[in-house]
């Protein structure tokens, strides 16, 4: 598996270009880029670095091999002639995902037992013995794509998605996945040397995201765990090896990252995702309304992430909050660049503000916007029309 293959790092819906200017930073260059995910060519190995490093993705998915099955007893019949005793450890775990489009195929859920099926008995047919098999993501993980005819069959070298940096042990409700805040924050116009303010901060994930990029942590060095460890190729002298180098770039620069709430619960849980990451000493949390933050002197970037209003009733609560925001802003954000990340683009509407620009995110499954406004000194700010 050392050799150059086929390599799919898949991400959330709309972050794809996100990730591909991502890989082009670390040094690879995508062949293709989706909504959702990049392709790209790279070893084995490049598929642990990549799992130590990227910050916008999900998985990273490593094609092992491609076969044609018009129907489950051929992607059976394929499948177990493949040599799946050279990669994956016969006495392990392993879980299958997929996705599948394929007339004769009314659930993924038998796709994948086909597969599994395939595996195990070839395990134990040349091995003697067979891994066990379940729901859980602490062994190996194998992913079907089947579209039509064609089966592109790969190891999941992630396991845990790798927006689940192992930092995040305390919640708050529909918090910002980790992917999506390290999106959302390469999207805005901050600079490390540049305060950021994130007021309506939740769980934290936005300030804690902007700490680990600005001290050049690896993401990957938060877990314990990867699916690739799990595989024969995996080398824990080489793995080892990549983290000391990562370990050895991490720096400690004067930052300014002020994240607040005013929910006390959610500062707490703040604080302690904050300290878990490693990242707490660089983060300011305070309990208050967003309206009595005061900014340090400019350039700055201040990031907020309202409600959106989903329940009925709601929306109708969450315009004075959205009229505040704008008000805010002119008042005492002069000279900053503001941002709205928010999914309920009525509401946005009241804020009151022309954006300079508006970028599409989803936030699981609601269509979200990034609102950017230029917040000028010295005049008060024209109305959206």
């Amino acid at each position: 598996m050392q050799q150059a293959g086929h390599i799919f790092v898949t991400t959330a819906p709309r972050l794809g270009p996100i990730l591909a200017t991502e890989l082009e930073e670390l040094g690879y260059k995508p062949l293709s880029i989706s909504s959702k995910g990049v392709a790209l060519r790279g070893s084995f190995s490049d598929c642990l670095k990549l799992n130590l490093h990227l910050r916008t993705a999900y998985r990273v998915l490593w094609q092992f091999a491609e076969i044609e099955a018009k129907n489950a007893q051929e992607l059976y019949d394929q499948a177990c002639g493949l040599p799946w005793e050279e990669h994956l450890p016969a006495s392990g775990y392993l879980r299958i995902d997929s996705f599948v489009s394929n007339p004769t195929i009314r659930d993924n859920r038998f796709a994948n037992l086909r597969l599994k099926d395939a595996v195990v008995d070839r395990l134990r047919a040349v091995c003697g013995q067979r891994p066990d098999t379940g729901p859980g993501r602490h062994g190996a993980c194998l992913f079907l794509h089947w579209a039509e005819k064609k089966a592109i069959l790969y190891f999941d070298t992630t396991g845990e998605s790798l927006s689940r940096r192992g930092y995040r042990l305390t919640s708050t409700p529909a918090p910002m996945q980790e992917a999506l805040a390290a999106a959302v924050l390469r999207s805005t116009a901050w600079q490390p040397q540049q305060p950021l303010l994130n007021p309506m901060c939740g769980s934290g994930t936005i300030a804690i995201e902007a700490a680990l990029m600005a001290t050049r942590t690896a993401p990957g060095l938060l877990r314990d765990n990867f699916a690739f460890m799990h595989l024969h190729a995996f080398d824990r002298m080489y793995w080892n090896r990549l983290k000391m180098a990562a370990k050895a770039k991490v720096i400690r620069p004067r930052l300014t990252i002020e994240a607040s709430d005013i929910d006390p619960q959610a500062v707490q849980a703040a604080k302690s995702n904050a300290r878990t990451a490693g990242v707490s000493s660089l983060i300011r949390f305070k309990t208050m309304d967003f309206r009595q933050t005061k900014p340090p002197p400019p350039p700055g970037c201040i990031i907020l992430n309202p409600e959106y209003g989903e329940r009925l009733g709601d929306k109708e609560a969450l315009k004075p909050v959205y009229r505040a925001i704008g008000d805010f802003f002119k008042q005492r954000c002069q000279g900053y660049t503001g941002y709205v990340f928010t999914g309920n683009r009525e509401l946005a509407g009241h804020i009151g503000l022309r954006t300079k620009r508006k970028l599409e995110f989803y936030n699981g499954k609601i269509d979200c916007r990034l609102l950017e406004y230029e917040l000028y000194a010295g005049r008060k700010e024209p109305e959206e029309n």
